[in-house]
């Protein structure tokens, strides 16, 4: 007889979609029969397994569409680095009380502070606590919203995204807007303003980002509506990533990328003395010096001077050697550019004096000798 009411109780549990209650009931009244349970707390113990399974299972759910980094939670999470303030505020944050005011959480600070792991661990432990939460990169909740818009589909994208109670945008500051990805991100802000909680993380402060909305009033606007119900948290500090980087080349046997080195190339390092591997004396190690190597100059033949008056030396031109004009006047000097003169000729100018009388002389004779013709 009770072997029947259990099968028939099972069967009405799972026609309500209780499953748990259902796969314990058996288990569960030999342990009151063992126990001498009341059928109160018989029924208590396998509602509270029904509940404590379904909680489980919307756990499980919600960090699976969450899409939150699974390696970034607050056991993971380096307290020490944390200034003081914030390290005091994160229990009461985690506990989600500013989720329920529909406040936002904005987190900011240069590169490798970690704005995102502590934003993370805190959506971790939101989600422990039954809150919903989304984790995406700003940039994909822009291309998706655009995506949207494009397939008039935009309100009810929005209205999928307010299902969750915090939504948090990681690296907003890295995004540069047009004018449609801008209209879709205030859109999204302005939707979600003193409902839901949104959670930004931002390498750039506010006087900055004009650069993610270009419009000023848009900007404007947009800051208005994020702070106005902000729980605004200030990382400093050195970077994380530097100093894991430090760490690990410290390990390795490396120098760390912030030591002192000199400019010297590796090559000119002075080498320690070492035994020789053959007999002899130890070779040493000759650094030369740097020697600058000069372009031959170009060879300039000056007119030469000469003794004899009236008269040149001839000149003999080669393929290298250039040939420039004197800045002063000089007896005797080239004429203007011309065909080149051979090497056996005498340049002769006007104004000497043996030229005129040999050329005085050679009209003479020529005159006589037009006469007696």
């Amino acid at each position: 007889m009770i072997a029947m009411t259990i099968a028939s109780l099972v069967l009405l549990l799972r026609a309500l979609k209780l499953p748990t209650m259902a796969r314990h009931a058996d288990e569960v009244a030999q342990l009151a029969e063992r126990e001498g349970w009341t059928f109160e707390r018989y029924l208590h113990h396998l509602v509270e397994l029904e509940v404590h399974e379904r909680r489980r299972r919307r756990i499980a759910r919600n960090l699976k569409d969450s899409e939150l980094p699974p390696d970034k939670t607050l056991a993971t999470l380096n307290r020490a680095r944390l200034p003081a303030k914030i390290a005091k505020a994160l229990p009461a944050l985690c506990e989600g009380a500013f989720v329920e005011r529909g406040d936002n959480l904005l987190a900011f600070g240069l590169p490798g502070r970690g704005k995102t792991h502590l934003l993370c661990a805190i959506g971790h432990e939101l989600i422990q606590r039954g809150y919903r939460v989304l984790f995406t990169p700003t940039y994909a909740l822009v291309q998706r919203l655009l995506a949207a818009k494009r397939d008039l589909r935009l309100e009810q994208e929005l209205a999928v995204l307010d299902r969750f109670d915090a939504v948090l945008c990681d690296d907003i500051g890295y995004v540069q807007q047009n004018r449609d990805e801008m209209e879709v991100l205030f859109t999204f802000l302005a939707e979600r303003y003193e409902r839901r909680t949104v959670m930004i993380t931002s390498n750039l402060v506010f006087s900055e980002w004009d650069r993610i909305f270009k419009d000023p009033m848009t900007t404007a606007a947009a800051i208005d509506r994020l702070v106005h119900h902000a729980v605004i948290l200030e990382l400093t500090g050195t970077s994380a990533r530097v100093e894991q980087a430090q760490s690990d080349r410290t390990h390795a046997g490396g120098i760390a990328p912030n030591s002192t080195e000199t400019s010297t190339p590796p090559s000119l390092h002075p080498i320690p003395d070492a035994a020789p591997t053959a007999p002899g004396p130890a070779p040493t190690t000759t650094i030369p010096h740097p020697t600058t190597t000069t372009p031959h100059p170009t060879t300039t033949t000056p007119y030469p001077t000469t003794t004899t008056p009236g008269a040149l030396s001839p000149i003999t031109m080669s393929p290298t050697t250039s040939f420039t004009t004197p800045s002063t006047s000089i007896p005797g000097a080239a004429p203007a550019p011309g065909p080149t003169t051979p090497a056996t000729a005498y340049p002769f100018t006007k104004g000497d004096p043996t030229t005129n009388s040999r050329k005085t002389k050679n009209r003479i004779q020529q005159t006589e000798v037009d006469g007696e013709m």
